[in-house]
């Protein structure tokens, strides 16, 4: 009796772990990349992951979480070294991302449909500054990588700076809400 209830918990354990597999982000190879668009210009540049995983059940993201070191953001497109010290300083500032108060933005898998050709749609809870919203985008797979281009509106997270949503006659001086997120995960 005793042998019979061990194998049908080996068999459990076994069959648990087969259905369900959980892989780690590999962070030296992993990037994020951002596009801040206003008129007349554009500013880029890259923001490291701090951590994360993807469950799988085969080959299909079943539940996932990706957090964002706030603190890293960075410029690449300015060259000189005080006006980019000047725009990375800003972006962490409260009129931004208030990396002091929320040095971590996040995101939540909730769903994700099956890869078909290569690509997949995922949804999921996005959180920065504290404030939380369901999103979804798709993503392509190639081998241990997943590449997706999230759009997201900045309105509903509190960053208010030089957005037409919050303030009048910015003219010139408007920043568009949306912002664009170039992401490349390797496991």
């Amino acid at each position: 009796m005793k042998t019979m209830k061990l194998s049908v918990m080996l068999l459990l354990a076994i069959g648990l772990t087969a259905s369900a597999q959980k892989k780690e982000i590999n962070l030296n190879h992993s990037v994020v990349k951002w596009t801040g668009n206003k008129i007349g210009g554009s500013h880029n540049g890259e923001i490291k992951i701090k951590n994360g995983y993807f469950e799988f059940k085969g080959d299909n993201i079943t539940n996932g979480m990706v957090v964002i070191d706030m603190t890293s953001i960075t410029d690449t497109d300015l060259k000189d070294e005080g006006y980019n010290q000047k725009l990375v300083g800003h972006l962490k500032s409260d009129d931004f991302f208030g990396v002091d108060k929320f040095p971590a933005s996040s995101f939540q898998v909730s769903k994700a449909g099956d890869f078909m050709n290569g690509k997949a749609t995922m949804s999921g809870i996005l959180t920065i500054k504290g404030k939380s919203e369901n999103i979804s985008f798709d993503v392509i797979k190639k081998d241990t990588m997943y590449i997706a281009q999230i759009k997201v509106d900045r309105s509903k997270f509190d960053v208010r700076y030089g957005s037409n949503s919050f303030f009048d006659n910015l003219g010139d001086k408007a920043i568009d809400d949306i912002f664009i997120l170039d992401i490349q995960i390797v496991l």
